[in-house]
């Protein structure tokens, strides 16, 4: 496995924690919409909720990783053939919001849990509270929490779109960079 990017591929670690990342959100997000289907006060519905708290930590931790394994991993690999630079600066930040959002969302989600006043156990273990109870807070918390959770059906939803876009319209090799396996273009 490389860990360094090429001039012309993301390094192996790079690459796989973006997809490690992408199969983490769809279960955050899957325990959500499936937790509506299940019955108030079950088991199953419990469970998807603490499933999703415990996958949202995660997610907060692999972003971690990821910024530090990105800032090491060096300089991105350039596009071939190059994009316009108009097209580089909407894509920085587009990446430094999916950032915002793969950290943010997970605090907001902590902070409403703490703020809830229950202790958060996660599988057996103690997660620190990091407000004191307030339950007004908490339902102020959960309403931003849940906005930025619906802003990130959108942003992962162009991000994947402009990725295809660059694939099959632009015909550049955005999306081969990030492909697990691929060879680097020669």
């Amino acid at each position: 496995m490389t860990f360094n990017n090429s001039d012309t591929r993301y390094g192996s670690w790079v690459i796989g924690l973006h997809w490690l990342m992408l199969a983490l959100l769809v279960a955050v997000y899957a325990c959500m919409e499936l937790r509506g289907l299940a019955p108030r006060g079950s088991d199953l519905r419990a469970n998807l909720k603490t499933l999703h708290f415990l996958l949202g930590l995660s997610v907060l931790a692999l972003a971690m990783v990821r910024l530090a394994v990105r800032w090491r991993a060096g300089a991105a690999p350039g596009i071939e053939p190059p994009v316009p630079a108009w097209q580089g600066k909407l894509a920085h930040l587009m990446h430094l919001a999916l950032y915002a959002f793969m950290i943010a969302t997970p605090i907001l989600g902590w902070l409403t849990l703490s703020a809830e006043g229950k202790p958060i156990v996660l599988f057996g273990l103690h997660v620190p509270s990091l407000l004191g109870a307030d339950k007004p807070l908490s339902e102020q918390l959960q309403d931003v929490h849940e906005a930025l959770a619906t802003a990130g059906y959108f942003l992962i939803g162009l991000h994947a779109a402009a990725a295809l876009a660059h694939h099959y319209i632009v015909r550049d090799d955005t999306l081969l960079r990030m492909l697990p396996g691929r060879h680097p273009r020669r």
